[in-house]
């Protein structure tokens, strides 16, 4: 008995500190896009380091979308590989807050959905358009006086009732409890002088706190109680809700059988244009009669140049929709093949949607600056490092990449823990540098012995070169 009940306490404290584990992305320590109020890019802010420009041009777009003067254009962050592109996107995703819709796709996977293409991006783009809903609902709201429950004298199938007595500043009622009731009573640990909230639609209690005149019942509250007034006037009253939700949500539930349920199953396949037609014309009246408004949200596309010349057309003609998103692309291409075509094009993007495009350009990261985002990696990824193993690192990141170099730092880590080290020395960066190679070396390694690999092309690629040249 007793080995049983130790297993079981082992159990509990693996599925305790499961609970703590949290993912760390490349991009999982931005915070926002680091402006203050006049739009000035502060050195170093939620997350942010350098780019001054670009993330300034970023804010002036945001605050645009906020006002809600700016939809149907688009915005291409352009840069080389490395340069905060997609940190800038993830920025404004975390500026603009829970309420804007932010989308976000790489344009390869357009070609993998089991649908056809334009389908792909009418879905992206609807998923960047919310709809604003308000509704009013009827509440009860009241200091809870007393709690009384009838138990059932067996224990057989009769159903628990009650009485809950609420009042206000100027009435008090009893409201007779059903089993339903009394379990959200029972979940939410209502007792006696806390203030409440029910909506009579859905029956759900939400509990605002506790009242004031009970503040002098140490016994019955902890250090974290938060104390409220006795609600004034009638119990029950009118409250405005406001939801918001998707076009694509929208979509969604109005053309499967299961309804909403399809939304957690992911498949949602390919949606008939007769029923966005309908939600359209639907959503208009809503707004004409004042029960909804548009909320343009954000679709980022990254590695746009994968988008083939059916896609790029299309998207001219999405933009000069009414109802289109903001929408911001991100490329690290320079002047190459427009796919779909043999014409070349900057950034791999035809001439006339590149003329619609506002173009944010990112610069490459200095030394200071890739030491500044190591430190906040290494806060990032909470791995303790001597000052001497980041300046060897900044210098790493300098010559070959950044993203080679914060690559190295989680694995410079387990080199000194297995070691038993409490930080990370100079001795473990060297050990990741020599175990791992980047691009450049992997580069001279390849050129070095390319008559020992299969299919080696260098040969055929030194030819075409010549002839392109002549």
């Amino acid at each position: 008995m007793g080995a049983d009940e130790s297993g079981h306490g082992v159990k509990v404290n693996e599925v305790k500190d499961l609970t703590r584990i949290e993912r760390i992305g490349a991009h999982s320590h931005i915070r926002g896009l680091g402006l203050d109020d006049s739009l000035e890019a502060r050195a170093v802010s939620q997350g942010m380091v350098g780019q001054g420009p670009a993330r300034r041009a970023a804010g002036v777009i945001l605050s645009m979308i906020r006002e809600g003067h700016i939809a149907g254009r688009a915005v291409l962050l352009a840069g080389q590989p490395g340069t905060g592109k997609t940190a800038i996107a993830m920025g404004m995703a975390k500026a603009l807050g829970e309420e804007t819709p932010f989308a976000m796709m790489a344009a390869s996977e357009i070609f993998s959905l089991e649908m056809n293409k334009t389908e792909a991006l009418t879905q992206a783009f609807r998923k960047a358009i919310g709809v604003r809903i308000k509704e009013e609902t009827e509440i009860i709201e009241g200091e809870v006086v007393e709690i009384e429950l009838d138990r059932p004298a067996s224990t057989g199938t009769a159903a628990q009732t009650g009485k809950l007595t609420l009042k206000t500043t100027e009435m008090e009622t009893i409201y007779d409890l059903g089993t339903k009731m009394i379990e959200a009573l029972t979940k939410e640990k209502v007792s006696a002088g806390d203030v409440v909230a029910i909506d009579k639609a859905a029956g759900k209690i939400t509990k605002l706190g506790r009242s004031f005149a009970r503040s002098r019942d140490y016994d019955a509250m902890g250090p974290s109680t938060k104390f409220v007034q006795c609600p004034e006037g009638e119990l029950q009253k009118r409250k405005e809700v406001v939801h918001v939700v998707t076009l694509h949500e929208i979509d969604v539930i109005n053309s499967r059988t299961q309804g909403f349920l399809a939304l957690f199953a992911g498949d949602t396949g390919e949606i008939r244009s007769e029923v966005r037609e309908q939600i359209d014309a639907k959503v208009a009246a809503w707004r004409e009669e004042g029960k909804a408004e548009m909320v343009p949200g954000v679709l980022f596309i990254d590695e746009v140049h994968m988008l083939d010349i059916e896609c790029f057309s299309y998207l001219n003609r999405a933009l000069e929709h009414e109802l289109a998103p903001v929408l911001v692309v991100a490329t690290n291409r320079g002047i190459t093949k427009i796919r779909g075509t043999n014409y070349r094009s900057p950034h791999g993007i035809p001439i006339d949607l590149l003329d619609r495009l506002l173009i944010i350009a990112t610069q490459p990261y200095s030394e200071k600056e890739i030491r500044l985002i190591l430190d906040i990696r290494c806060e990032e990824e909470d791995v303790e490092m001597a000052d001497e193993a980041k300046d060897l690192l900044t210098k790493i990141g300098h010559e070959t990449s950044l993203r080679y170099a914060i690559q190295l730092i989680t694995a410079a880590a387990l080199v000194a823990q297995k070691r038993k080290a409490p930080e990370v020395e100079v001795e473990d960066i060297s050990r990741v540098y020599t175990l791992f190679i980047d691009v450049k070396r992997s580069t001279q390694f390849m050129i070095e012995y390319q008559n020992e690999f299969m299919f080696n092309e260098m040969a055929t690629m030194d030819v075409e070169d010549e002839d392109m040249e002549v």
